[in-house]
């Protein structure tokens, strides 16, 4: 693997592998002439690694579960305004738990993609740990992420199973068929929303998987692919806005949840306008040389500084504005105006 710094796609630097030509072992082994190959980073150590951080996930799910009851309960929340049905706590709790965890995901997703691209760009002057510590915190976040995101699919599996009363083979189809195939949930927003939850939950699996062979398909090949990483944290935004009971209307929870991005805006352009390796900065066009791209590469790389930035704006406006998409609030519900999750 290159001993330089990850390119601004990368959400995983390479410094701390243990086969990177710059990795301490590696150096003392060359030092001293002897051939012992240090070990390299692998999908157990790292999910052994990940499980004091899933059991915090598992508190903060946990305590979303509650705050979901509670406010349900309290009929605070715009979930029972946007479906009366679900006042039944008892009768939809597999329902709030699969909230629970999906809520969770967002928040593993969003500090994952947050320390990745601490990692792979400019890094301010100061960090509570060190950038090894660092970035296995980031490969256990994304593992846990993938584990949030699945628990989030099961249990709406689950509860379409459930409440369906159809014979027992049917309903385990019927659930598969909504809960995991592209087109198969065909009622109001979910037509499109779920689909796209769905793309989030397909593309993590591999692309949080592909570090760990990534000796076998080249570090080349994998940081162009690790990119896509960013796509499943949209994706997993866009579902939530979409489909979300509880930031279903506009107001101060859904605003949030677009103040939220002006960080991940901000670290990916500072990223992109000052890329740690040098082949990917933004000089002067240069014509194609053999094997590069020339003035096409730096025409791509202009137009997605100037797309990022542009995003950056506009998420700044809808913060500014409190025009965040959301539906207006009925007129009956005026009075959790202020109440809503």
């Amino acid at each position: 693997m290159s001993s330089e710094r990850p390119a601004p796609g990368d959400t995983s630097a390479p410094s701390d592998d243990p086969t990177s030509a710059d990795a301490p072992e590696a150096v003392g082994a060359a030092a001293t002439g002897t051939e012992r190959r240090p070990a390299r980073t692998t999908l157990r150590s790292d999910l052994k690694a990940s499980l004091p951080d899933g059991l915090v996930a598992l508190v903060v799910t946990a305590a979303v579960f509650a705050l979901l009851l509670a406010r349900i309960r309290a009929k605070t929340s715009s979930t029972v305004s946007v479906m009366p049905f679900m006042a039944d706590v008892e009768g939809f709790w597999m329902y709030f738990l699969s909230q629970a965890f999906g809520w969770a995901a967002l928040l593993w997703a969003w500090v994952t993609v947050v320390l990745g691209l601490l990692l792979s760009g400019p890094r301010p002057g100061r960090l509570p740990l060190s950038g090894p510590r660092l970035e296995r915190l980031h490969r256990t976040t994304s593992l846990n992420t993938i584990a949030l995101i699945a628990a989030h699919a099961l249990l709406f599996a689950a509860e379409l199973v459930r409440h369906d009363t159809a014979r027992w083979h049917a309903r385990l189809y019927t659930a598969f068929v909504e809960a995991f195939v592209p087109g198969g949930y065909d009622s109001g927003t979910g037509q499109i929303a779920i689909p796209v939850g769905q793309a989030a939950l397909y593309l993590a699996v591999p692309l949080g998987l592909l570090f760990y062979v990534r000796h076998r398909i080249g570090p080349k090949t994998w940081r162009v692919l690790h990119r896509f990483v960013i796509v499943v944290y949209v994706l997993s935004v866009w579902h939530t806005l979409l489909y979300g009971t509880n930031v279903w209307y506009d107001g101060w929870f859904r605003t949030t949840i677009w103040l939220l991005q002006l960080p991940i805006a901000a670290l990916l352009l500072a990223r992109l306008l000052r890329p740690a390796r040098r082949s990917e900065r933004l000089s002067r066009p240069v014509p194609a040389t053999p094997g590069g791209w020339g003035r096409p590469a730096w025409s791509l790389r202009l137009a997605g500084r100037l797309a990022v930035a542009a995003i950056a704006v506009a998420i700044l406006a809808v913060v500014l504005t409190g025009r965040d998409g959301g539906r207006s609030i009925p007129p009956a519900d005026t009075s959790s105006t202020h109440n809503h999750d």
